[in-house]
């Protein structure tokens, strides 16, 4: 997924890159665990990076979370990085593996490791390592949440159906080589490496540890530049600088991630100096105050997320069905006003699937243009010239949705439709969502992985377009998401993602897109080199962060 800016190793992995592939978020009385390292001495003469967090993450291991990833990403390397070249670009670099090739017919791929690198617990990173982390990702008795980022191998299903001992696609070669196996070529199987699902574990470590690992400072053992040293659980969780990092160490001592769930809170730490970050994504409402703010507006730093807010439009509850009533209805939203009123203009609309930054954008789509006049004149000629009722659900708690909803409810009355919202808590909205028979909603995506696959397939295959509640239905345009899975020419590929994009969003009017957001912190004076991750992400790795105080 992710951000790994190597300090002193970065160079040397970018040369590596352009050789390396052919053809990628205080409870009293809280339980406090540390490891035997925490011993060491005074604090004080540490240097920390502070970071806030708005939940106690409540374990590192990927295979058990889909939504905290600031622990792995700091903690555990993976075989191949994505890292932050540029604001909103990513490209992908060796990290574990020094190289890797692809067969001609996209199937096997040979990832060489590089020697030396070694795990916190001074074991060295071997084939051994990343074969026992991929397969206990597949195997049913780990019930790993991160499947389908490995379910194209060759024998995934039936190691994840319990029919077999083992993963039959990856294969030790040696110590230092790993060669895995497709079912079918996929073209983003890197990229998707990249992400924290692809972390890799110390076998040993994590065979001792048990249900432990990921949780236990003591038994939690990763080859990433920091360790798990402290965990207080609902406080804070302190990581250490590795040492003996491949990459070399990094250039603080102490990573700590504080748990602040209250955003005003945050500011306030913040502005005390007890945190080192705020995130603007806690509270936009602050941006303003920190634009104006003397102290402040030279110390943001922003980027733009390769993301994307949309609206769903259940195309199974009528009058959704005709194609000129969604138009009519990707004409009425006011998105320019949505995002002024919403997010002070930190964005740019888009008009497609695809945000800006990720790999196949295309920046020729027609602009949905903002014109209620010619949405009623669609309505009427679809047979609804009073309009109609349309209902948009959200879950419960979300006030910033509630007033999205409230907008969307504004501008839709003025071509006739009366919008109802409606809230549900998580557990219903998602229950109901996966059966295809949630109302319209009001959403977003951001990239895991830098490649189309990760939104297009995300949304609109036939399995994914009912379990998002959307209903597209296309055959032809559906068979076209599969069959650009498995293309090996890049070029061919791509144009194939943005004729799909084109017909789904202009042709079909199938979902309504927004805008992308732009990602603001507000950093201390000392901290230095802090970079917004591509996809913008909150969480990232924090390695390259220097400290000058």
């Amino acid at each position: 997924m992710k951000k790994k800016l190597i300090a002193l190793g970065l160079v040397v992995a970018m040369l590596f890159a352009l050789t390396a592939c052919g053809g990628s978020n205080g409870d009293e009385g809280a339980s406090s665990t540390s490891s035997s390292s925490e011993a060491t001495g005074s604090t004080a003469e540490k240097v920390q990076f502070v970071v806030p967090y708005d939940e106690d993450p409540g374990t590192a291991d990927v295979a058990k979370t889909t939504e905290f990833y600031a622990l792995p990403l700091n903690m555990f390397d993976r075989l191949v990085e994505s890292v932050t070249v540029a604001p909103g670009k990513s490209e992908l670099v060796p990290g574990l593996a020094e190289t890797w090739e692809v067969s001609d017919d996209g199937l096997v791929y040979t990832f060489h490791l590089r020697k030396g690198a070694l795990f916190q617990n001074g074991d060295e990173v071997k084939a051994e390592d990343v074969y026992f982390t991929f397969d206990r990702m597949l195997d049913p008795a780990t019930e790993g949440l991160n499947t389908d980022f490995f379910d194209m191998i060759s024998g995934a299903e039936a190691r994840m159906n319990g029919e077999a001992d083992s993963t039959e696609g990856i294969k030790i070669v040696d110590d230092y080589t790993l060669e895995i196996t497709l079912d079918e070529p996929f073209g983003p199987f890197v990229a998707g490496l990249a992400t924290p699902a692809g972390s890799v574990y110390c076998k040993k470590a994590v065979l001792e540890a048990g249900d432990q690992f990921g949780i236990d400072p003591a038994l939690t053992v990763g080859s990433g530049p920091f360790k798990l040293a402290e965990w207080t659980v609902n406080d804070k969780i302190v990581l250490e600088a590795f040492d003996n990092y491949w990459g070399g160490r990094a250039q603080y001592d102490e990573l700590v991630l504080k748990i602040v769930p209250d955003a005003e809170t945050a500011r306030m730490l913040f502005e005390s100096g007890e945190i080192d970050v705020f995130n603007c994504d806690m509270a936009r409402s602050q941006i303003p105050y920190f634009e104006s703010n003397d102290k402040w507006k030279e110390l943001i730093v922003s980027g733009p997320r390769v993301g994307v807010y949309y609206i769903c439009l259940n195309q199974s509850i009528e009058p959704l069905g005709d194609v000129r009533v969604r138009k009519a209805l990707q004409m009425a939203i006011d998105r320019e006003n949505m995002l002024a009123q919403m997010f002070y203009g930190k964005g740019q609309l888009v008009n497609g699937i695809m945000p800006p930054g990720l790999y196949g954008y295309n920046s020729d789509l027609p602009e949905i243009p903002y014109d209620p006049e010619a949405a009623k004149a669609l309505l009427a000629e679809a047979g609804y010239p009073d309009g109609f009722a349309f209902e948009v659900a959200q879950e419960t708690d979300s006030p910033n949705t509630l007033k999205i909803n409230e907008i969307i409810q504004s501008d839709l009355a003025k071509i006739g439709v009366d919008v109802t919202i409606t809230q549900l808590d998580e557990s219903t909205f998602f229950g109901i969502r996966k059966t295809g028979e949630l109302p319209s909603y009001y959403s977003s995506w951001s990239a895991d992985f830098n490649d189309p696959d990760n939104f297009i397939y995300t949304f609109f295959t036939e399995k994914n377009a009912v379990s998002r509640s959307f209903n597209y239905v296309n055959a032809d345009i559906q068979q076209k998401i599969e069959d650009a899975r498995i293309m090996t020419n890049a070029e061919e590929r791509i144009a194939t993602y943005q004729e799909i994009e084109k017909t789904i969003v202009h042709d079909d009017a199938a979902w309504i897109p927004l805008f992308e957001l732009d990602h603001l912190f507000v950093v201390q004076p000392y901290v230095k080199n802090y970079t917004v991750a591509w996809n913008g992400w909150s969480d990232q790795s924090y390695y390259s962060i220097q400290i000058e105080k």
